[in-house]
């Protein structure tokens, strides 16, 4: 009943795992910034693309009545996303970089918005266009370069507190389980889905760095990273 019979069925222990990690990577910022009383070392320019992904994708949310197990997690992702916007810009903004955190989001946004539209023009057609449809796109392709403010400020910094990076390391890790997950379903189920292929793709290549880096410095025993 919790899962709901068709969820059960596209379910697997790589979509599953896939989505602890995802929790898990909430958790762990939630818990550094209230446990610390600081967002620092926090990109606020990333957080705030995961709430635009998370707005845009679940917009079925407010009309669709899905398994509890889904609508469990998308109030979970969409209330914890514009939580964690709140902690950062009000109730702990005296310790948030700005100065570090200087990616310009519109450069990220707007070319996101171009290839939305190019699909929609090119592979689907205006006949069939769907709002919810069209965000769902949207979202996919700005997900994929949601984490580079971070990263990039991650770089810029040049170094950061324990619990960001193993957040970092729960979301990347998130992705690339679904990317098996998509592969395995594939080849299970003959499912295909170009979009999410390419966007989780995008998004696991931009990680490949950061992982170098992590669990060459988690072997080597040390307690800050790069």
């Amino acid at each position: 009943f919790f899962f709901g019979t068709a969820f059960l069925m596209s379910m697997n222990l790589f979509r599953l795992t896939g989505d602890m990690l995802h929790l898990l990577s909430i958790f762990l910022i939630l818990w550094k910034m209230l446990t610390k009383r600081g967002c620092a070392g926090l990109s606020f320019k990333s957080q705030l693309l995961y709430s635009i992904v998370f707005a845009t994708r679940y917009l079925d949310f407010y009309f669709t009545l899905y398994s509890p197990y889904l609508t469990a997690m998308k109030f979970f992702f969409l209330a914890s996303s514009f939580w964690i916007l709140y902690l950062m810009r009000v109730r702990f903004r005296a310790s948030y970089d700005a100065t570090g955190d200087s990616t310009n989001v519109f450069y990220l946004i707007i070319p996101c918005v171009a290839l939305t539209v190019a699909y929609q023009l090119g592979v689907v057609g205006m006949e069939e266009f769907s709002v919810q449809d069209f965000f769902w796109v949207f979202s996919e392709f700005l997900e994929a370069v949601a984490i580079l403010p971070q990263l990039w400020m991650l770089q810029k910094t040049g170094a950061s507190e324990t619990l960001t990076v193993h957040y970092l390391a729960a979301l990347g890790g998130y992705r690339v389980f679904y990317v098996i997950n998509w592969v395995y379903r594939y080849y299970v189920e003959g499912r295909k889905n170009w979009i999410s292929w390419i966007a989780g793709g995008v998004q696991t290549l931009l990680y490949t760095d950061f992982f170098y880096h992590y669990f060459r410095i988690i072997f080597q025993r040390r307690e800050t990273i790069i």
